[in-house]
């Protein structure tokens, strides 16, 4: 536990009238859980807590369920920070006893903190167990930089199979997937989307918009010079996430009236659950913005009174995680077996994903493990018409006429339309490739490829100045993918829009066919990522049952220097009041990057809260309180005190904490030994848990302590937070991200 920077550990059931109880010291979960039961989530009954039922526990961050307390004084806020190991040392503190009246209670045991508790969560956990409401509905959206498409499913549609919308406003003819386009008027209007908004003509006051996806990619959601230069500009008064909004609620709003054509009453879309595909190289903030814009675009909503968890029914799930399970149950294409081992190269329009998968269990009750971190790279299609645009300006410099706006994007549409995805590479370097130029003018130019009003192109200069730089680059991302996992692969299978390129598609097999048996592209490549989500939901059950961290999560502390600390740090330690030196900066992992975590595999730590008053009431102290002399401390606190002439009303019980994260594969001691970013701040209010308001209830001159713990949860997308009380979850958020 940790006591206002106190570790201690847990108290198990003979332990409880041991004052102080000692555990072994701490290391950072980096390695695979061995087999346990229950991995197939086949657990107990779930058995309610016997305690009341909480009310739903309010942040003033994140996602909550109900309003923040508005009595809470932001001045008056204590930091949650980790427990540490404290190595070779064990704190010995006197018998317990209760406080004379003029001291404040001491605090709850202390000793060296154990290994971090990780447990699965009862069915009940939100955010992984999925509801065994049978017919419910599922409908999965894969917002592509490019394409977009929804499919969805119940088991009382089709006999459970996916079915996906075909049929889109602007056309007659049968689609699987839409272009992710906006045409707005100069007043920021959405005038049409889909292909209307792809298939409009240029026209004097509107904005034809177009990769706003790409907006959102982890860099420049930071830093606005991360932004490819080459991407359109966004329409005046608009931000990236206003043109995902629009988009999201454009398409969402005829998914709902397609699908109701489609399958009639059945359709319980207030209810349904919703699955969102994101690129595996985002990021949480990347995933949290995302979701953010999904809920806003009304996506998911409360559909009775009373419902509080509707938030919860918007699931966020990766791009090649979706493609894995709908790849995974095409036995027929890959003849993958139990044990054996497939990555997804999942190449988009704006990325090239990759992920490496093992098949677990029986192939009747499918399961696949994560086996190493995602990674991904803007690499993917659209990035072809960006350089093919870039060498017609450079060949056509010297005849604007086929320089306007107008004509790139006509030149650009058929490259994009033809020749992009049929281009063989090498065989087709004696071919000339011709695209129409859109202006009659200046029609003719042999030196440059211009013959009577076509733009020839040698087949060898495309594949020097458009392919080969883009597919080289997936072609290295698959490389280091596969270097990252000492098993064979068995399979490797290519899906997204991308992947029916045939230079790409030859370059891999080309490259990788001597090592790996099977490489192969399904036949409905291009819709693999929202037929998975979607078969994911229908499922009812997690089919992915690990997830690799995808970069190392810790705290910031101080703890007692030891020897290394004064060889290598000298200037980071101070003494305390209590003449205890102390070391600063101090980093305490939670979870190490590549740590293998099963779904829904919890992280806890044991904290504890000290207040001074609660409730209204007023207590003033003068005491001056030395902390104990062997234990953390948060970051930027002095460590001389715990209290000083402290007056506080009925604002004390709010616990903060701040959650660093680094994509190092070293493990720091010091937080200044590669870069860290703050990821977060979870603010959580105790006022809810049956102890904090039996204590403020009472009076307490000199301050109570409240134990409570608090769990981390990974999914494949995001980070959740769980407030936990006597075993009972108190309180769930999706991290309010920062930048």
């Amino acid at each position: 536990m940790s006591c206002c920077g106190t570790p201690a550990g847990n108290k198990g059931a003979s332990e409880k009238n041991r004052p102080y109880s000692q555990y072994p010291q701490q290391s950072p979960i980096n390695q695979q859980p061995g087999p346990q039961p229950g991995l197939g989530w086949q657990e107990k009954p779930y058995q309610p807590p016997t305690i009341p039922s909480p009310p739903p526990t309010h942040y003033s961050h994140g996602t909550s369920h109900s309003p923040p307390p508005s009595n809470v004084n932001p001045s008056y806020q204590q930091t949650a920070f980790s427990p540490s190991t404290l190595s070779g040392t064990t704190y010995q503190a006197p018998s317990f006893i209760r406080p004379p009246p003029s001291l404040p209670p001491s605090p709850p045991p202390v000793g060296t903190y154990g290994p971090v508790s990780t447990v699965s969560p009862p069915p009940t956990t939100k955010g992984y167990t999925i509801p065994t409401d049978e017919g419910k509905l599922s409908v999965s959206i894969d917002f592509g930089t490019t394409f977009s498409g929804i499919a969805y499913g119940s088991s009382r549609i089709a006999a459970g199979q996916v079915q996906q919308i075909l049929h889109w406003p602007g056309s007659f003819e049968t689609f699987r997937k839409i272009p992710t386009c906006l045409l707005y008027s100069d007043d920021g209007q959405v005038l049409a989307w889909g292909l209307e908004a792809k298939n409009a003509s240029p026209m004097p006051g509107t904005i034809k918009c177009e990769w706003f996806k790409l907006f959102l990619e982890p860099r420049a959601l930071r830093d606005a010079g991360a932004v490819d230069p080459r991407l359109p500009s966004l329409p005046p008064g608009k931000k990236a996430v206003d043109l995902i909004i629009d988009f999201l609620s454009c398409i969402w709003e005829y998914a709902k009236q397609q699908i109701t054509r489609e399958i009639g009453a059945v359709a319980d879309l207030g209810a349904a659950d919703v699955w969102l595909t994101v690129p595996a190289a985002w990021d949480a903030l990347g995933c949290q913005m995302m979701r953010e814009a999904a809920i806003t675009a009304g996506l998911v909503q409360s559909s009775r009174a009373g419902d509080r968890d509707w938030r919860d029914r918007l699931r966020i799930i990766t791009e090649p995680e979706a493609a894995a399970v709908h790849c995974a149950h095409l036995t027929d294409l890959h003849k993958l077996q139990p044990n054996q081992n497939f990555m997804i190269c999942d190449a988009g329009g704006g990325t090239v994903d990759l992920a490496v998968y093992k098949i677990i269990g029986q192939m009747s009750n499918l399961e696949i493990a994560e086996m190493c971190a995602r990674s991904g790279a803007n690499c993917g299609s659209l990035f072809l018409d960006l350089r093919f645009r870039e060498l017609v300006r450079t060949l056509l410099a010297d005849h604007p006429a086929h320089l306007d706006a107008p004509s790139l994007a006509y030149f650009m549409h058929n490259f994009s339309e033809t020749d992009k995805l049929a281009y063989m590479g090498e065989v087709d370097d004696d071919k000339m490739f011709h695209f129409t130029c859109f202006n009659v003018e200046d029609p003719d130019d042999p030196s440059v490829g211009l013959f009577n009003g076509e733009l020839a192109i040698p087949g060898n200069l495309l594949r020097r100045e458009v392919f080969e730089p883009v597919v080289n680059q997936a072609i290295e991302l698959i490389e280091e993918q596969a270097k990252k996992v000492d098993q064979r692969l068995d399979a490797l299978l290519l899906v997204g829009g991308f992947s029916g390129s045939e230079y790409l598609f030859g370059r891999v097999k080309e490259r990788f066919g001597a090592n790996i048996r099977v490489i192969a592209r399904p036949s409905d490549c291009d819709t693999a990522t929202v037929r998975g989500a979607a078969q994911y939901g229908l499922a009812r059950r997690p089919l992915v049952s690990s997830v690799i961290a995808p970069q190392s999560y810790m705290m910031k502390v101080k703890l007692p220097a030891e020897s290394e600390d004064w060889m290598k740090r000298p200037a980071y330690i101070r003494e305390n009041d209590a003449g205890v030196p102390v070391c600063e900066n101090r980093l305490q992992y939670l979870v190490a990057k590549g740590a293998v975590l099963r779904k829904g595999q919890r992280l806890k730590r044991k904290f504890c809260k000290f207040s001074q008053t609660g409730q209204g009431k007023r207590w003033a102290t003068n005491q001056m309180v030395p902390f104990p002399s062997s234990v953390s401390y948060p970051s930027g606190c002095s460590g001389d005190r715990l209290l000083a002439d402290v007056r506080i009303c009925d604002v004390d019980r709010i616990f903060d904490a701040i959650i660093y994260t680094s994509r190092s594969d070293n493990i720091m001691r010091y937080s200044d030994e590669g870069e860290i970013i703050e990821l977060c701040k979870w603010t959580v209010d105790l006022g809810s848990l049956p102890s904090f308001q039996e204590n403020s209830n009472m009076p307490h001159p000199n301050g109570f302590y409240t134990e409570f713990e608090l769990g981390l949860e990974l999914d494949s997308a995001e980070v959740r937070g769980i407030l936990i009380y006597e075993g009972q979850d108190w309180g769930r958020v999706v991290f309010d991200f920062r930048a």
